[in-house]
């Protein structure tokens, strides 16, 4: 069950549009970024690794190794974000198919079109090399390749950058069956590896099945460890002999026998591919052949033809008439004419090369272009060059031009695109977006997309940074991202409201917010925040004043004292106060406490909150009874 909701908006940006895969880690879906207006891959971690510190780290790394790594042959990463728990990285949406699906449909592949794909997934890799990022992960899977055969490397989930390590306890990464030796041991791993790996890849491009196969994943790296793979010409023929030694020192168990670097290992690659355009094709022998077969059943008509040039001038023999010679003249001279028929049909048929109509290659990859102009019957030989323009390994120029007429066999030579070459990146950072997506453009890079980003220091319209930063060596056909000032952070205001005041403080702090305490009695206890302006959930910038309003707690203040007050003035003094009263009667004999008060509860001078009510007792005078009188006694 999908983790995301279709038409779901991810961190108020990309609306999911629907999932097109699923991995150990994540699901990857198709959304619409709304800010762009187009369309990107949104991989989404589960939730249940969200959690797991591990995995997030895992995650984050190939969000950040992979941003930094511009491209043509590695996927684009664009942004990456937290959404409802778990994180996402927003990537370029590549159409086409895995290495893994093209090499169970094609394989195995003609040596060309190996060669080409291996050198493109090699170009991606060199360029994470330069830059101190090992992927550890080089399998078909984690390779697309689009209609023209053009490649990118995905999936850096498991990069290493630099020098930092993520211990790994118990478990192999990657997948078994292109795992280097180091890797299955569980040794340092480093740009070698990778190059095991890609070695690993070309061996199934040619092969169609990877060099070690078992039943248990444990199995396989035991043979990589342990086992040499068997020769490609072993399993194919016809796999010219410098290609095959090419793929076998990419897999040699010692990391340190291996191509030094990713451009070395192409290198050899090159060379195998101009050895093989320089072998004669199956066509050539059966052609040789053929008139090998058709001159040795011929008549032996060198010396029929020498003879009949001179007969004319020949003494004929003795005792044969020269009228006689004469007649065997026009025979003579109809075999020549014979002769020189056959001949012309010999030529045409055997050394005569047939006309072919050359096809248009130009624009399609090099891969693509020498495998049709092979089916058209010519041989290939190319050459690159840098370009601004054209994406690397396509082709830019063809000799005969495409329409032309060329013989049967002949070399038809290409101009390959080997993309742009290298520039130092230019330092833009406080240029206005315009002038420096200009400067950018005149130091070669002509990709270059802009993103907005918030900065309290640099003006809104005016540049931040770049990915790749300024002075460092790029590819001139990587795309340079610039970070354009938005202006000042806009946050939304927390709630504050029933917090203490240093928990209100601590949270506008945190959102970048300044607070103003203003105190205030009230009946809430003391030091909890009872109102906030601006309210909770207004945006406002970074930097704002926001007023928090503190209880002081309820006002204390002295009772006043109303005994041997009348009952009259002492309401009167109480309500002046600020207290209520509640009066007590007590009977009194003594006339002059009437109707005053006698005593109060709380006693006068006791601090109290207003409001509270004071108990007094009042005196009730009430006369002593008269004592009965005795009637007088009579004597």
């Amino acid at each position: 069950m999908t983790e995301v909701a279709d038409n779901s908006l991810v961190d108020g940006r990309y609306r999911i549009l629907n999932r097109i895969g699923s991995g150990g880690m994540a699901d990857v879906y198709c959304a619409e970024d709304t800010h762009l207006g187009r369309q990107i891959a949104l991989k989404v971690l589960y939730r249940r690794f969200a959690q797991d510190s591990e995995f997030v780290e895992r995650f984050r790394r190939e969000a950040s190794s992979a941003a930094s790594l511009q491209h043509p042959c590695i996927v684009n990463v664009y942004d990456r974000g937290e959404h409802e728990g778990t994180y996402y990285i927003a990537m370029e949406l590549l159409a086409g198919r895995t290495l893994k699906q093209l090499v169970g449909e094609d394989a195995p592949l003609t040596q060309e079109r190996a060669i080409d794909l291996a050198i493109q997934v090699l170009q991606g890799a060199g360029f994470a090399h330069r830059r101190g990022v090992v992927h550890r992960d080089f399998k078909p899977h984690n390779v697309i390749v689009a209609d023209d055969d053009s490649v990118k490397v995905t999936d850096f989930g498991i990069a290493r950058m630099g020098t930092s390590e993520m211990t790994e306890t118990g478990s192999i990464m990657g997948t078994a069956q292109y795992l280097s030796p180091e890797q299955a041991q569980g040794q340092e791993v480093g740009p070698a590896s990778d190059i095991y790996s890609i070695g690993v890849i070309v061996y199934e491009l040619l092969a169609g099945r990877p060099p070690f196969e078992s039943d248990t994943a444990v199995a396989v790296a035991l043979r990589h460890i342990n086992d040499a793979p068997p020769p490609l010409r072993e399993l194919r023929p016809d796999v010219h002999p410098a290609l095959d030694g090419a793929v076998m020192r990419a897999l040699a168990k010692d990391p340190g026998e291996r191509y030094p670097t990713a451009e070395d290992f192409i290198a050899s690659l090159a060379e195998a591919r101009d050895k093989l355009g320089g072998a004669p094709s199956a066509e050539d022998t059966a052609a040789y052949a053929a008139f090998a077969a058709a001159a040795e059943a011929a008549p032996d008509t060198g010396d029929q033809v020498a003879a009949g040039a001179v007969v004319g001038d020949y003494p004929p023999p003795d005792g044969e008439p020269e009228d006689e010679e004469r007649k065997r003249w026009p025979y003579f001279a109809l075999g020549l004419v014979l002769l020189g028929l056959i001949a012309a049909v010999l030529w045409a048929t055997v050394f005569q090369p047939t006309q072919v109509r050359v096809p248009k290659v130009v624009g399609q990859q090099a891969a693509t272009a020498q495998t049709a102009l092979e089916r058209a019957g010519f041989e290939v030989k190319s050459r690159r060059v840098t370009d601004n323009v054209a994406p690397v390994g396509q082709v830019i120029a063809q000799d005969p031009a495409a329409g032309n007429k060329a013989d049967e066999g002949s070399t038809i030579e290409l101009t390959v695109s080997s993309g742009p070459g290298e520039g130092r990146v230019p330092s833009v950072e406080g240029l206005s977006s315009e002038r420096a997506i200009k400067e950018l453009n005149d130091a070669g890079f002509k990709k270059v997309t802009t993103d907005p980003e918030a900065s309290d220091s640099v003006k809104k319209g005016f540049v931040t940074r770049t990915v790749p930063a300024g002075g460092v060596e790029a590819s001139k056909s990587d795309r340079i991202r610039l970070f354009v000032s938005s202006g000042v952070a806009r946050v939304k205001v927390p709630e504050v409201v029933g917090v203490t005041r240093s928990s209100a403080e601590s949270r506008l702090e945190a959102d970048g917010l300044v607070a103003v305490v203003e105190e205030r009695a009230d009946d809430r206890p003391a030091d909890q925040v009872i109102g906030q302006d601006p309210a909770a959930g207004t945006s406002v910038s970074k930097g704002t004043r926001v007023t928090v309003t503190v209880s002081q707690g309820p006002v204390r203040t002295s009772v006043p004292d109303v005994t041997r007050l009348t009952e009259g003035n002492a309401r009167g003094e109480l309500r002046d106060a600020g207290f209520g009263i509640q009066v007590k009667e007590e009977a009194t004999a003594d006339e002059s406490e009437d109707g005053i008060v006698l005593r109060q509860n709380p006693a006068g001078g006791t601090q109290l909150r207003k409001g509270r009510t004071i108990v007094v007792t009042v005196g009730a005078f009430e006369p002593a009874p008269e004592e009965p009188v005795e009637p007088p006694v009579t004597p």
